[in-house]
C-alpha cells in the first residue's frame, strides 16, 4: 500500500505492519538523510473517509523513541516529501505508536504511517520544520540563478571595437542573452512550473 524513498537509496515498498492500521519503514543511517518521500503504491487506496498520518521516529540520547508528525497522505494527495534533517533535535508529539514496542537502535530511525479518519487528520498539526519545499523557494532560487547567469555573462561583454577575430570562438550578442533572461522571467512569473511542460 505504501512506499518510502530516500535519495540515493533503493525504494522501500514493503513496510512492516505493526498493527492493523499502522505501518513502519526503517531508515538506517538516518543522520545522513535530509528528505524522505512517502507515497501510496497505487495498488490499494485508502478506504472512503480515511488517510494516513506520517510520523518520523528517531532514538534520543537515552535510546527512547521520539515521534514527530510530518504530515499526511490521502487518496487525493498520494505522495509527499518531508524534510527530516532539522527534526532530530526537536521535541516529540502525541502519536498513535505509543503502546507499541518498536525496536530502536542508535543509527536507525523510522517512518510510521497510521491509517486514520480524514477528519482526525485535519485536526493534527505537523511539526513546522518538516514543511516541504514550496514553489516560492523554487521561484526564488530560479530568480537568483537567472540574475547570476546574466551578471556572469555580462561581465564578459566587449564592444565591437574591442573584439579581436578568433575563428574558434562563437559570440552571442548581449541583447540576445537579455531577451532570453526577460522572457524566462516573464514565463516564470506567469507559471512557476512552465518548464515541466
Amino acid at each position: 500500500m505504501f512506499g518510502c524513498l530516500v535519495a540515493g537509496r533503493l525504494v522501500q515498498a514493503a513496510p512492516q505492519q505493526v498493527a492493523e492500521d499502522k505501518f513502519v519503514f526503517d531508515l538506517p543511517d538516518y543522520e545522513n538523510i535530509n528528505h524522505v518521500v512517502v507515497f501510496m503504491l497505487g495498488t490499494i487506496p485508502f478506504p472512503e473517509g480515511m488517510g494516513g498520518s506520517v510520523y518520523f521516529c528517531y532514538p534520543d540520547q537515552n535510546g527512547m523513541a521520539v515521534w514527530q508528525l510530518l504530515g499526511f497522505v490521502t487518496n487525493e494527495k498520494p505522495s509527499a516529501i518531508f524534510k527530516i534533517s532539522g527534526l532530530k533535535s526537536g521535541k516529540g508529539s502525541q502519536h498513535p505508536f505509543g503502546a507499541m514496542n518498536l525496536p530502536q537502535t542508535p543509527t536507525v530511525a523510522q517512518i510510521g504511517i497510521s491509517v486514520e479518519l480524514l477528519e482526525n487528520l485535519a485536526q493534527q498539526t505537523p511539526v513546522a520544520n518538516a514543511a516541504v519545499s514550496s514553489v516560492d523557494s523554487f521561484t526564488e532560487f530560479t530568480q537568483k540563478m537567472l540574475d547570476n547567469f546574466y551578471n556572469f555573462a555580462s561581465s564578459f561583454a566587449v564592444t565591437q571595437a574591442q573584439m579581436t577575430p578568433n575563428p574558434s570562438e562563437a559570440f552571442i550578442p548581449a541583447n540576445v542573452v537579455l531577451k532570453w533572461y526577460e522572457n524566462f522571467q516573464r514565463r516564470l512569473t506567469q507559471n512557476p512550473l512552465f518548464w515541466k511542460t
